[in-house]
C-alpha cells in the first residue's frame, strides 16, 4: 500500500487551458501535435499519473460491417464532431443472422501478438511512471453496438433474445482470438473494456447476461488470465448488480463511472482487486468548492484503506470543466492523498 494513494484521469490531458494553466506551455487545439504531446506528457506528471488506461483491438477491427452512430461535440473545439450516420445492416433478421466469423475474418496470430507487445512497449516508453497495458475495447456488448448501432441492436433483441444471445455467442466466439492472441503476448497487465449496461442498469434483463455474457467472459478471459497476466475490466454505466458475476470471471480489478456502487466493490474485493474511481465529473462541472471537496473525500473514505485503490474522475474531466474546479480538484486530491 503506498503511501500515497495513486490516480489517473481521463481527458484531462487533452483540456488545453488546465494543461495551460498546470505547465505554463501554451498550447491550443490549434497547436502543432508535437506541442500537443510534449504538453500532455508534462501535464501528466505534474499531476502524478499513475495508470495509463489504454486499449488497441477497437470498432476498426469491424472493417465495413461497424455501423456509423455520428458523434456529438465532446473534445476542445468540438474536432470529434461526426454527423455521419449509415449502416451495413437494414433489418433485424440481417443482424440476427449475421456470421462474425464469416463476414470479419480471422487474422494472422502472430501479427496480433505483436501488435500487441508494440503497444505495450510504446506505452511504457511514453509513460514510464505508470501502469501501463493494451487490450480489448469491442470486448462482447461493446462490439454489438459498434456493429449494428442501438436502433437494429435492442430491435433484434427484443424480437428474439434467444436468436439474440446465439449472435452473441458467435461474436464471442471471433474476438476469443484477440484474447487467445493477449495470452501469448508479453505483456503483464491487459484492460477489457464493454459497455454492457446504462447509465441507469442493465440494458436486457439480467438473465439474459447470465446465460450469455458471463459465460463468454468466462471463456473470453481464461487464457489470458492463466498466463498470469493482470486482468481488469471496465464498463461505463450502472453495473452495480453484476459486480459479482464479473468478479467471478477471474479479472483482478474494476474500472468504474460514478454510478456504480464504488463501496461495495471495496467492501467485497478491496483487499484483493484493484479498483479506479469514482469522483463524479458533473461536481466538477457545476459543484462548489464545497462540494469538490466532498467527493473527493467520499472517493477516499471508501478507497485509502484499500492497496489497489486508484482516485480518479470517474468519466473523465472534459474541456468544458471550468479550470478553477479542476485545480481546486487536484489540490484536494493533493491534500488528502496521503495516508
Amino acid at each position: 500500500m503506498p503511501a500515497r494513494v495513486p490516480r489517473t484521469e481521463y481527458s484531462a490531458e487533452t483540456h488545453w487551458d488546465l494543461i495551460k494553466a498546470v505547465t505554463g506551455i501554451d498550447v491550443g487545439v490549434g497547436s502543432p501535435g508535437e506541442v500537443k504531446t510534449a504538453a500532455g506528457r508534462a501535464f501528466r506528471l505534474a499531476w502524478n499519473y499513475d495508470f495509463a488506461w489504454c486499449t488497441l483491438i477497437a470498432r476498426q477491427a469491424l472493417g465495413q460491417y461497424k455501423t456509423s452512430m455520428g458523434h456529438a461535440v465532446y473534445a476542445a473545439g468540438g474536432v470529434d464532431y461526426d454527423d455521419k450516420i449509415g449502416s451495413a445492416f437494414e433489418t433485424p433478421e440481417q443482424v440476427l443472422a449475421f456470421d462474425p466469423r464469416e463476414s470479419l475474418g480471422m487474422r494472422d496470430r502472430g501479427e496480433m501478438i505483436r501488435a500487441f507487445e508494440e503497444q505495450y512497449k510504446a506505452n511504457c516508453a511514453a509513460y514510464p511512471e505508470c501502469v501501463n497495458m493494451t487490450g480489448v475495447y469491442i470486448t462482447l456488448v461493446s462490439g454489438l453496438i459498434d456493429l449494428f448501432g442501438w436502433d437494429l441492436l435492442l430491435t433484434a433483441a427484443g424480437l428474439d433474445p434467444k436468436g439474440f444471445g446465439e449472435l452473441t455467442n458467435r461474436y464471442s466466439a471471433w474476438i476469443q482470438q484477440y484474447f487467445d492472441a493477449l495470452a501469448d503476448a508479453d505483456v503483464p497487465v491487459v484492460m477489457i473494456h464493454d459497455d454492457m449496461v446504462w447509465t441507469s442498469g442493465a440494458i436486457f434483463h439480467p438473465r439474459w447476461y447470465r446465460e450469455y455474457v458471463f459465460p463468454n467472459y468466462k471463456r473470453q478471459f481464461a487464457p489470458v488470465i492463466e498466463s498470469g497476466k493482470r486482468v481488469l475490466y471496465t464498463s461505463d454505466g450502472s453495473y452495480t448488480e453484476f459486480i459479482d458475476d464479473i468478479a467471478e470471471c477471474g479479472v483482478h480489478g474494476f474500472v468504474m463511472e460514478p454510478t456504480t456502487d464504488m463501496a461495495y466493490i471495496a467492501e467485497r474485493y478491496g483487499k484483493t482487486h484493484v479498483f479506479v474511481g469514482n469522483a463524479d465529473t458533473r461536481i466538477l462541472l457545476y459543484g462548489t468548492k464545497e462540494q469538490i471537496r466532498a467527493e473527493v473525500g467520499r472517493c477516499m473514505a471508501i478507497g485509502k484503506r484499500c492497496p489497489g485503490f486508484f482516485m480518479a474522475v470517474g468519466n473523465h474531466i472534459p474541456p468544458n470543466t471550468p479550470v478553477d474546479n479542476a485545480l481546486y480538484y487536484n489540490e484536494v486530491y493533493e491534500e488528502l492523498s496521503r495516508r
